[in-house]
């Protein structure tokens, strides 16, 4: 019996060779922990420290210059009534025109929200995971991709399945995104400003922010898709679900203010213990820390983000209740997806950080316009909302409905308990 034939050697592979003219492959691309070992021994690093603290430091200059937007938002209108008495217009067209304006500014305030959060969402989860991000679009940190990518979604095709109910297909994302314009009509902007001051502001934004659920089942149902219909009824379950402990947990805030005005409720929680730390209602012992973060978890739930994102699960539903949806309409879930995360943010801000309060006492903490501390305090509550999805895995069905009824309500019920030994012993 011979003995096998060895095997033939293997010619060596060739030396890769860069293509540096038709690429732009990075030869020299280094590890992370390699490339940031010394990172202010780079000139980028110094030059993009240069550049943020420059930006922080213009807005904190603008806002020193501008002061609180609330007294020119008066003026504007003290303006345009002065015009309409001299003219002969009557009060009902200076008021419906006031009106107008105010939605304009809260549709625009969603929409440049779409594009500020998705790009910051696109270089946190990259920082996160040891990559760049967006880099070329626009020049600095790829600043301009989301409108690169708006304008791709604008222009592609808007394609509907044959099987599909065509009307309410078309109608869903509508119901989504409306209820959320409305909803953002009582959020505080900063010290008296607001699009509407309303005595049961809290009230109204939990009643319409409920409303946007019912496109997402009707998206599920009419797309003719059983991927699309489960994730439909999964957002419906999840929704109605995490509601209740989101709701509850909010109760003791308004007890402690005494009102469902968001305006009475931030400025409840204006000055200082001992006159350093501020009274927001996160510091008062317990029950803040339970009511703030049962109200974190459940408005991530509630914006169906990792790790609540079964109603639109890749790895089980493929896109879940949007999966048949394309260009702007599809575009038009995620604008309300991520208006809802800043939405959540702000209310975070106003019941348990203070609303546009200084945190300190001192200047120049008190020099700083309450609309700039507002809008600080929902930017951090944002980046939370992202860190979160970037970090944690995606749970089961099961899981996450028993985390809501036999954990979050159970202890946002407990906590109302506490609330009113509060009142009763110790803020009577």
């Amino acid at each position: 019996m011979t003995a096998p034939k060895p095997a033939p050697a293997k010619a060596p592979l060739p030396e890769p060779v860069l293509n540096r003219k038709n690429g732009i492959l990075m030869a020299d691309r280094r590890w992370p922990t390699d490339q940031w070992a010394h990172p202010w021994s780079l000139p980028g690093y110094r030059n993009g420290a240069l550049m943020l603290a420059g930006i922080i430091l213009g807005i904190l200059g603008g806002g020193a210059l501008i002061g609180e937007l609330s007294k020119w938002g008066d003026k504007l209108y003290a303006l345009m009534a002065a015009f309409a008495t001299a003219k002969g217009i009557s009060t009902v067209a200076v008021d419906a025109v006031w009106v107008a304006i105010k939605v304009l500014i809260v549709l625009h305030v969603i929409l440049v929200n779409g594009l500020w959060s998705i790009w910051w969402e696109r270089k946190i989860s990259a920082h996160i995971q040891s990559r760049v991000g967006p880099t070329y679009a626009g020049g600095f940190h790829g600043w301009a991709q989301t409108i690169c990518d708006g304008i791709k979604l604008f222009l592609k095709e808007d394609i509907t399945p044959a099987a599909a109910d065509h009307w309410v297909h078309a109608l869903a994302p509508a119901i989504v995104i409306a209820p959320c314009i409305a909803a953002f009509a009582p959020v505080l902007f900063g010290t008296d400003l607001a699009a509407a001051r309303l005595d049961v502001g809290t009230l109204y934004v939990f009643a319409f922010a409920g409303i946007s659920v019912i496109g997402v089942v009707m998206a599920g149902w009419a797309s003719g898709n059983k991927y699309s219909l489960l994730g439909g009824l999964r957002a419906a379950a999840q929704i109605v679900s995490y509601e209740l402990p989101r709701g509850f947990s909010v109760v003791p805030v308004i007890m402690f203010a005494g009102s469902l005005d968001l305006s009475v409720i931030a400025d409840a929680q204006s000055g200082y213990w001992w006159g350093v730390a501020p009274r927001w209602f996160v510091f008062y012992p317990v029950v803040g820390q339970v009511a703030f973060l049962i109200f974190l978890i459940a408005s991530i739930a509630e914006t169906n983000r990792t790790p609540f994102d079964i109603p639109e699960a890749e790895s089980e539903l493929v896109g879940g209740f949007h999966t048949e949806y394309s260009g702007m309409k599809w575009s038009v879930f995620f604008l309300a997806e991520y208006a809802y995360v800043l939405l959540a943010s702000f209310l975070l801000a106003t019941f348990f950080l203070g609303g546009g309060g200084s945190p300190l006492p001192w200047a120049p903490f008190t020099l700083v316009p309450s609309w700039i501390w507002m809008l600080s305090k929902a930017m951090f509550m944002m980046f939370v909302f992202l860190w979160v999805r970037w970090t944690l895995p995606r749970l089961r069905v099961d899981q996450l409905m028993d985390f809501n009824w036999k954990f979050l309500l159970p202890w946002s019920f407990a906590n109302i308990a506490v609330a009113g030994l509060y009142l009763a012993f110790w803020l009577k």
